[in-house]
Protein backbone atom coordinates (compact mmCIF):
# COMPACT_ATOMS: atom_id res chain seq x y z
CA UNK A 1 0.00 0.00 0.00
CA UNK A 2 1.70 3.40 -1.07
CA UNK A 3 0.71 6.99 -0.15
CA UNK A 4 1.48 10.09 1.71
CA UNK A 5 -1.21 11.13 3.79
CA UNK A 6 -2.23 8.93 6.31
CA UNK A 7 -5.09 10.52 8.34
CA UNK A 8 -5.73 8.22 11.76
CA UNK A 9 -9.63 9.66 13.02
CA UNK A 10 -13.40 8.33 13.66
CA UNK A 11 -15.45 7.44 11.20
CA UNK A 12 -19.26 8.27 11.86
CA UNK A 13 -22.60 8.56 9.84
CA UNK A 14 -23.83 11.92 10.33
CA UNK A 15 -27.89 12.57 10.94
CA UNK A 16 -28.78 15.80 10.72
CA UNK A 17 -31.69 18.16 11.08
CA UNK A 18 -30.94 21.71 9.42
CA UNK A 19 -33.45 24.76 9.20
CA UNK A 20 -34.41 25.23 12.82
CA UNK A 21 -33.14 26.85 15.32
CA UNK A 22 -30.80 25.52 17.76
CA UNK A 23 -32.61 23.68 20.72
CA UNK A 24 -31.58 25.08 24.37
CA UNK A 25 -31.12 22.84 27.53
CA UNK A 26 -34.56 20.56 28.07
CA UNK A 27 -36.21 22.64 24.99
CA UNK A 28 -37.42 20.67 21.40
CA UNK A 29 -37.97 22.82 18.18
CA UNK A 30 -39.44 21.30 15.04
CA UNK A 31 -39.80 22.50 11.55
CA UNK A 32 -36.14 21.18 10.58
CA UNK A 33 -34.78 19.02 7.58
CA UNK A 34 -33.52 15.46 8.13
CA UNK A 35 -30.78 14.15 5.72
CA UNK A 36 -27.94 11.48 6.65
CA UNK A 37 -24.58 11.78 5.45
CA UNK A 38 -21.18 10.05 5.70
CA UNK A 39 -18.73 12.20 8.32
CA UNK A 40 -16.27 11.30 11.08
CA UNK A 41 -13.47 13.66 11.58
CA UNK A 42 -11.24 11.08 10.42
CA UNK A 43 -13.65 10.43 7.49
CA UNK A 44 -14.14 13.95 6.46
CA UNK A 45 -10.45 14.87 6.82
CA UNK A 46 -9.45 12.05 4.68
CA UNK A 47 -11.98 13.07 2.01
CA UNK A 48 -10.67 16.51 2.01
CA UNK A 49 -7.13 15.74 1.52
CA UNK A 50 -8.20 13.61 -1.83
CA UNK A 51 -10.06 16.07 -3.36
CA UNK A 52 -7.35 18.51 -2.73
CA UNK A 53 -4.54 16.47 -3.99
CA UNK A 54 -6.99 15.19 -7.23
CA UNK A 55 -8.37 11.71 -7.12
CA UNK A 56 -7.22 10.59 -4.06
CA UNK A 57 -4.10 9.19 -4.77
CA UNK A 58 -1.81 8.79 -1.76
CA UNK A 59 -4.10 9.06 0.90
CA UNK A 60 -5.04 6.33 3.76
CA UNK A 61 -7.50 6.33 6.54
CA UNK A 62 -6.76 4.69 9.49
CA UNK A 63 -9.93 3.86 11.55
CA UNK A 64 -12.54 1.63 12.95
CA UNK A 65 -16.63 1.07 11.89
CA UNK A 66 -19.19 -1.86 13.35
CA UNK A 67 -19.63 -5.00 11.33
CA UNK A 68 -22.99 -3.53 10.34
CA UNK A 69 -24.43 -1.84 7.46
CA UNK A 70 -23.35 1.94 8.36
CA UNK A 71 -19.85 0.51 8.56
CA UNK A 72 -19.89 -0.78 5.03
CA UNK A 73 -21.42 2.11 3.75
CA UNK A 74 -19.33 4.25 5.19
CA UNK A 75 -15.99 2.34 3.83
CA UNK A 76 -17.84 2.04 0.59
CA UNK A 77 -18.06 5.68 0.42
CA UNK A 78 -14.96 6.67 1.53
CA UNK A 79 -13.05 4.21 -1.23
CA UNK A 80 -15.04 5.88 -3.86
CA UNK A 81 -13.36 9.51 -3.13
CA UNK A 82 -9.92 7.76 -3.79
CA UNK A 83 -9.22 6.96 -0.21
CA UNK A 84 -7.51 3.53 0.58
CA UNK A 85 -8.89 2.04 3.94
CA UNK A 86 -7.10 0.58 6.82
CA UNK A 87 -10.10 0.04 8.62
CA UNK A 88 -11.02 -2.53 11.73
CA UNK A 89 -14.33 -3.81 11.63
CA UNK A 90 -15.39 -4.45 15.10
CA UNK A 91 -18.18 -7.20 14.71
CA UNK A 92 -20.87 -6.62 17.46
CA UNK A 93 -19.97 -2.63 17.40
CA UNK A 94 -22.13 -0.09 16.29
CA UNK A 95 -20.64 2.13 13.81
CA UNK A 96 -20.27 5.55 14.98
CA UNK A 97 -22.94 8.22 15.05
CA UNK A 98 -23.40 12.04 14.89
CA UNK A 99 -26.69 13.68 16.02
CA UNK A 100 -26.05 17.22 14.39
CA UNK A 101 -28.51 20.18 14.22
CA UNK A 102 -27.44 23.32 12.22
CA UNK A 103 -29.45 26.53 12.37
CA UNK A 104 -30.39 28.67 9.51
CA UNK A 105 -27.29 30.44 9.83
CA UNK A 106 -25.24 27.57 9.53
CA UNK A 107 -24.12 27.29 13.12
CA UNK A 108 -24.52 23.85 14.76
CA UNK A 109 -24.37 21.76 17.86
CA UNK A 110 -23.45 17.67 17.32
CA UNK A 111 -22.77 15.02 19.89
CA UNK A 112 -21.34 12.10 19.13
CA UNK A 113 -21.44 8.34 19.98
CA UNK A 114 -18.27 6.73 19.17
CA UNK A 115 -18.82 2.91 18.77
CA UNK A 116 -16.38 1.67 17.42
CA UNK A 117 -13.90 4.58 16.73
CA UNK A 118 -13.05 4.07 20.58
CA UNK A 119 -11.64 0.63 20.14
CA UNK A 120 -9.34 1.47 17.84
CA UNK A 121 -6.17 0.60 19.67
CA UNK A 122 -2.54 1.58 19.38
CA UNK A 123 -1.72 -1.42 18.04
CA UNK A 124 -3.99 -0.98 14.89
CA UNK A 125 -2.24 2.09 14.41
CA UNK A 126 1.48 0.93 14.34
CA UNK A 127 0.56 -2.48 11.99
CA UNK A 128 -1.32 0.18 9.34
CA UNK A 129 1.48 2.65 9.41
CA UNK A 130 4.21 -0.30 8.96
CA UNK A 131 1.57 -1.16 5.65
CA UNK A 132 2.26 2.26 4.40
CA UNK A 133 4.98 3.34 2.43
CA UNK A 134 6.64 6.29 1.88
CA UNK A 135 4.75 8.26 4.30
CA UNK A 136 4.95 12.80 3.99
CA UNK A 137 2.24 13.76 7.01
CA UNK A 138 0.28 11.80 9.56
CA UNK A 139 -2.72 13.60 10.25
CA UNK A 140 -4.50 12.71 13.91
CA UNK A 141 -7.69 14.00 15.53
CA UNK A 142 -9.35 13.07 18.95
CA UNK A 143 -12.11 11.66 18.16
CA UNK A 144 -10.39 8.26 18.75
CA UNK A 145 -8.40 6.23 21.49
CA UNK A 146 -5.98 7.74 23.68
CA UNK A 147 -3.97 5.09 22.28
CA UNK A 148 -4.19 5.19 19.05
CA UNK A 149 -2.94 8.52 18.92
CA UNK A 150 -0.29 8.25 20.74
CA UNK A 151 1.10 5.26 19.31
CA UNK A 152 0.94 7.59 15.82
CA UNK A 153 3.07 10.31 17.70
CA UNK A 154 5.54 7.93 18.84
CA UNK A 155 5.52 6.11 15.52
CA UNK A 156 6.16 9.73 13.82
CA UNK A 157 8.94 10.69 16.40
CA UNK A 158 10.75 7.67 15.34
CA UNK A 159 10.30 8.18 11.52
CA UNK A 160 11.23 11.28 11.74
CA UNK A 161 7.75 12.06 10.07
CA UNK A 162 5.45 15.51 9.95
CA UNK A 163 2.80 14.98 12.49
CA UNK A 164 -0.29 17.26 12.81
CA UNK A 165 -2.97 17.37 15.42
CA UNK A 166 -6.28 18.37 14.76
CA UNK A 167 -6.87 18.64 18.86
CA UNK A 168 -10.60 18.18 18.57
CA UNK A 169 -12.56 17.33 20.52
CA UNK A 170 -11.02 18.36 23.27
CA UNK A 171 -9.47 15.36 26.06
CA UNK A 172 -8.03 15.06 29.30
CA UNK A 173 -4.73 14.17 27.37
CA UNK A 174 -5.06 16.62 24.39
CA UNK A 175 -2.10 19.00 25.57
CA UNK A 176 0.30 15.86 25.57
CA UNK A 177 -0.73 14.75 22.77
CA UNK A 178 0.02 18.69 21.41
CA UNK A 179 3.25 18.91 22.49
CA UNK A 180 4.49 15.90 20.26
CA UNK A 181 3.00 17.53 17.18
CA UNK A 182 5.17 18.96 14.60
CA UNK A 183 1.94 21.48 13.81
CA UNK A 184 -1.38 21.45 15.79
CA UNK A 185 -4.31 23.41 14.45
CA UNK A 186 -6.60 24.54 17.16
CA UNK A 187 -9.82 26.75 17.58
CA UNK A 188 -10.22 29.58 19.72
CA UNK A 189 -11.13 27.19 22.16
CA UNK A 190 -9.30 24.39 21.85
CA UNK A 191 -5.96 26.51 22.05
CA UNK A 192 -6.78 27.36 25.09
CA UNK A 193 -6.98 23.50 26.38
CA UNK A 194 -3.82 23.32 24.89
CA UNK A 195 -1.73 25.95 27.00
CA UNK A 196 2.17 27.14 26.28
CA UNK A 197 3.44 24.96 23.36
CA UNK A 198 7.29 25.13 22.64
CA UNK A 199 8.71 26.65 19.47
CA UNK A 200 8.99 23.44 18.10
CA UNK A 201 5.62 23.57 17.65
CA UNK A 202 3.82 25.30 14.81
CA UNK A 203 0.50 26.36 16.01
CA UNK A 204 -1.94 27.13 13.21
CA UNK A 205 -5.32 28.73 15.15
CA UNK A 206 -8.14 28.66 12.59
CA UNK A 207 -11.06 31.60 13.73
CA UNK A 208 -13.65 30.82 11.21
CA UNK A 209 -14.90 33.84 9.56
CA UNK A 210 -11.72 35.85 11.01
CA UNK A 211 -9.31 33.69 9.11
CA UNK A 212 -6.11 32.03 10.27
CA UNK A 213 -3.13 32.81 13.07
CA UNK A 214 -0.12 30.94 12.71
CA UNK A 215 2.70 31.17 15.57
CA UNK A 216 6.07 29.52 15.11
CA UNK A 217 9.70 30.30 16.47
CA UNK A 218 8.00 33.82 18.42
CA UNK A 219 6.43 34.94 15.03
CA UNK A 220 2.87 35.51 14.30
CA UNK A 221 1.47 35.64 10.58
CA UNK A 222 -2.41 35.86 10.19
CA UNK A 223 -4.07 34.90 7.11
CA UNK A 224 -7.93 35.96 6.11
CA UNK A 225 -10.50 33.79 5.76
CA UNK A 226 -12.65 34.66 2.10
CA UNK A 227 -15.75 36.12 2.56
CA UNK A 228 -18.97 34.02 1.92
CA UNK A 229 -22.43 33.25 2.80
CA UNK A 230 -22.57 30.00 5.07
CA UNK A 231 -25.30 27.65 4.91
CA UNK A 232 -23.31 24.77 7.24
CA UNK A 233 -20.22 25.03 9.16
CA UNK A 234 -20.42 21.12 10.06
CA UNK A 235 -17.12 19.92 8.50
CA UNK A 236 -15.32 23.00 7.82
CA UNK A 237 -12.54 22.36 10.44
CA UNK A 238 -12.45 18.98 8.66
CA UNK A 239 -11.90 20.48 5.59
CA UNK A 240 -9.20 22.74 6.60
CA UNK A 241 -7.46 20.01 8.30
CA UNK A 242 -7.13 17.81 5.46
CA UNK A 243 -6.40 20.26 3.38
CA UNK A 244 -3.98 21.80 5.25
CA UNK A 245 -1.97 17.86 5.25
CA UNK A 246 -2.29 17.84 1.82
CA UNK A 247 -0.61 21.07 1.05
CA UNK A 248 2.32 20.28 3.75
CA UNK A 249 2.84 16.71 1.79
CA UNK A 250 2.91 18.32 -1.29
CA UNK A 251 5.53 20.64 -0.30
CA UNK A 252 3.69 23.84 0.93
CA UNK A 253 5.30 25.90 3.30
CA UNK A 254 2.52 26.47 6.47
CA UNK A 255 1.35 29.76 5.75
CA UNK A 256 0.75 28.48 2.20
CA UNK A 257 -0.48 25.67 3.08
CA UNK A 258 -2.78 27.34 5.32
CA UNK A 259 -4.05 30.42 3.31
CA UNK A 260 -5.22 27.31 0.85
CA UNK A 261 -6.77 25.27 3.82
CA UNK A 262 -8.61 28.68 4.51
CA UNK A 263 -10.14 28.91 1.29
CA UNK A 264 -11.29 25.29 1.08
CA UNK A 265 -13.28 25.63 4.47
CA UNK A 266 -14.49 28.55 3.32
CA UNK A 267 -15.78 26.74 -0.26
CA UNK A 268 -17.18 24.14 2.07
CA UNK A 269 -19.87 26.25 4.16
CA UNK A 270 -21.87 27.70 1.65
CA UNK A 271 -23.26 24.23 1.01
CA UNK A 272 -25.09 21.61 3.25
CA UNK A 273 -23.24 18.79 4.85
CA UNK A 274 -20.01 18.29 6.36
CA UNK A 275 -18.19 16.51 2.59
CA UNK A 276 -20.79 17.77 0.32
CA UNK A 277 -19.31 21.11 -0.41
CA UNK A 278 -15.67 20.53 0.23
CA UNK A 279 -13.65 21.60 -3.01
CA UNK A 280 -11.80 19.81 -5.37
CA UNK A 281 -8.53 20.60 -6.52
CA UNK A 282 -9.94 21.93 -9.89
CA UNK A 283 -12.45 24.43 -7.67
CA UNK A 284 -9.48 25.39 -5.28
CA UNK A 285 -7.37 26.48 -8.38
CA UNK A 286 -10.39 27.85 -9.99
CA UNK A 287 -11.17 30.11 -6.98
CA UNK A 288 -7.79 31.08 -6.73
CA UNK A 289 -7.49 32.14 -10.44
CA UNK A 290 -10.31 34.42 -10.26
CA UNK A 291 -9.24 35.88 -6.69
Amino acid sequence: MTGSIVVIGAINVDLVVSGAPLPGPGQTVTGGVFAQHHGGKGGNQAVAAARALGGGQGVVIVGAVGNDALGHAALEALRAEGVATSVAMRAGVPTGAALICVAPDGENQISVAPGANAELTAGDVTTALAQVHEIDVVLASLEVSEGAVRSAAAWCREHGTTFVVNPAPVQPWTAEVAAAASYVTPNEHELEAIGTLSDGVVVVETRGQEGVVIRRGGREERIEAPKVEAVDTTGAGDCFNGVFAAGLAEGLDAVAAADRASVAAALSVTKVGAREGMPTRAELEAYRRQA
